[in-house]
């Protein structure tokens, strides 16, 4: 039985060192499972550098697009004016007795071109603003949501005539509804 046991002991013996062998060939590299998680290899740093670098030179570049350029002239616009004559429009009414709106308004645009245009066709935007305000009632005009939408379809109407140069708002002087 002496033999049997050293015989035993000798395939225990080899089994650990076959085991103790695997294991090194797997840190070393040279094994089946390969499963090197730290220091990472070069390699792959570069493979995951690029992305990242594309990401962060892409999010830059909108950045410096959503906070404008630098070179960008910094001050008020010179803005320019033009004053219509006064308008007074018989209202649409069902009621007998008539109602009327008296209207000053003046017109804003970035520059003298825009206001140029409006001198050739000033008594077509008239003749717009005079139709249109007659088909009103006094109940359009209630409150700030009326004047607002009054103000939307006066510029709408005179940008429409001044095409390509555009008015930029529509401001009243005065209103009065009576």
């Amino acid at each position: 039985m002496s033999d049997e046991a050293e015989d035993d002991k000798v395939e225990a013996k080899e089994g650990e060192d076959a085991a103790a062998e695997g294991e090194a060939q797997e840190t070393e590299g040279g094994g089946r499972f390969n499963f090197k998680i730290w220091p990472p290899d070069r390699k792959m740093m570069m493979i995951a550098a690029v992305p990242l670098l594309l990401l962060l030179a892409g999010a830059g570049y909108l950045a410096s697009g959503m906070f404008g350029s630098s070179d960008a002239v910094v001050g008020p616009k010179k803005l320019v004016y033009y004053d219509l004559p006064e308008m007074v429009v018989n209202l649409s009414s069902s009621e007998k007795r008539a109602q009327y709106l008296k209207l000053k308004v003046s017109l804003e645009a970035e520059n003298q071109h825009a206001i140029a245009a409006l001198d050739p066709v000033m008594p077509r935007v008239l003749d717009m603003f005079q139709l249109y305000l007659r088909e009103l009632r006094s109940t359009d005009l209630n409150g700030s949501a009326g004047i607002f939408r009054l103000k939307e379809e006066l510029l709408r109407r005179v940008n429409l005539e001044v095409h390509p140069h555009k008015v930029t708002r529509v401001l009243f002087k005065e209103i009065i509804v009576q």
